[in-house]
């Protein structure tokens, strides 16, 4: 008889709670969170498709960077390859005119010092004939002809 009265009991909690308006509330209530649970979801997919498209955005600026730095680094090495060969051609350049410096050098001195050893071939002759012509020839006859000699062996040598 127990079991009677427990199931008496249970359908009067039944019918009170229904009285109450507890069952539209609990429908109520799983609605308002089957919803939130919507709106959460629906939020989650827009902010990975969000989040898809940062992704993909980055990965352009990235693949862009990258080829950047692969034409600096290119320009780069086109504008090394071309100051080494400047540098080359300045090296060059500087070794010729030097070398060149240094051919006009030594030949003004070969010139030089061929006028100084004409010149002083030149005064040992004219000293060489002035001991000559004075044994010879008297003082005033020699020195007469000494000066015109003289004059004449300046103007060949010169």
């Amino acid at each position: 008889m127990d079991t009677f009265w427990v199931g008496v009991a249970f359908f009067i909690f039944i019918g009170i709670l229904a009285y109450f308006g507890v069952p539209k509330a609990i429908v109520t209530a799983l609605d308002s969170r089957g919803e939130k649970v919507a709106q959460e979801l629906a939020e989650a997919r827009r902010l990975r498709v969000e989040a898809e498209k940062l992704l993909a955005e980055y990965e352009a600026k990235r693949k862009a960077a990258e080829s950047e730095a692969a034409s600096i680094i290119a320009a780069a090495n086109d504008e090394a390859k071309r100051l080494a060969a400047e540098a080359e051609a300045k090296l060059n350049d500087f070794v010729t005119r030097r070398t060149k410096s240094a051919e006009d050098k030594i030949a003004l001195a070969e010139s030089q010092a061929e006028a100084e050893v004409r010149a002083a071939a030149a005064d040992a002759a004219t000293k060489a004939a002035e001991l000559i012509i004075r044994a010879q020839v008297g003082s005033k006859t020699g020195e007469a002809l000494f000066a015109a000699g003289l004059t004449e062996v300046k103007a060949k040598l010169n």
